[in-house]
Parts: structure tokens; sequence; C-alpha cells
């Protein structure tokens, strides 16, 4: 698994289009309890303004993924890479309203991610990824 992630991050850095029908970008946050920088390759929707729609879906998983932990412990310290070019970033989780008008943008845009929603019972988060600037 570890192989995979590492792969798909360089592509998904690399990469201005897109797999399997979704846009990638290669996400590096701090690592909660290590420091240590971890990159993980996720799917993205355009947000308003330039910004970025991620959601931690975990693929409909009981718990969040580990990224969300890291980008909560450090959202000062989040970048992404997408098209060869790293961005310093902006997190912030959205509620309310906005959240919901964020995952309709995000399950039009990938409709597999409407089937994550039935498989947990938890809310899954959506984060807005602003570029700082």
């Amino acid at each position: 698994m570890r192989w995979a992630n590492a792969f798909m991050s360089r592509r998904a850095g690399r990469s201005t289009g897109s797999m399997m029908g979704m846009n990638l970008l290669a996400l590096t946050t701090v690592g909660a309890r290590s420091g240590q920088p971890r990159r993980t390759p996720l799917a993205w929707v355009p947000g308003p303004d330039g910004s970025r729609y991620i959601a931690a879906s975990a693929n409909g998983a009981i718990s969040n993924p580990a990224w969300y932990y890291n980008l909560a412990a450090h959202p000062e310290l989040v970048m992404i890479e997408v098209g060869g070019e790293t961005i310093p970033v902006t997190a912030e989780e959205l509620h309310g309203e906005e959240r919901e008008a964020a995952w309709h943008s995000i399950v039009s845009s990938v409709p597999r991610f409407g089937a994550y929603r039935t498989k947990t019972d938890r809310v899954i988060p959506i984060i807005r990824l602003t570029p700082r600037g």
C-alpha cells in the first residue's frame, strides 16, 4: 500500500490530468505525532476563487484518514503539488450549508464519492484548500 501511495503521489504531483475520472493532487501535511512530512494522493474538485475541495472520505471507512488528523494538528504547514507546482495552502474544514454545497459539488464531479456516505455513520469532513499569499 505504501508503494502504491508513493507512486500515486508522484503521479498526482507531476500530472495535470486526471486518473480514473478524478483530478489528482499530492497533499503534504506534517505528522500529528511524528512531526515528519507525509504525502498523500487525493482527488480534488474546483472550489470558488481558485480553491480546491478535498473529502476525508477514506473510501467510506468508519474513521477519518490519517492525513485529516495531520492537517488538523498542523493546518499552517499544508502544501499541495499539482501540475509540477508546489503550492502552500490554507486548509479549512467546512460546516453547515457551505459543507453541503461543497459535498454536492464533489459528488457531481466524482459520483463514486456519493457511495462513501452510505458506507459510514460519520460525517465525511470536507476541506477547502486555498492558496496562501
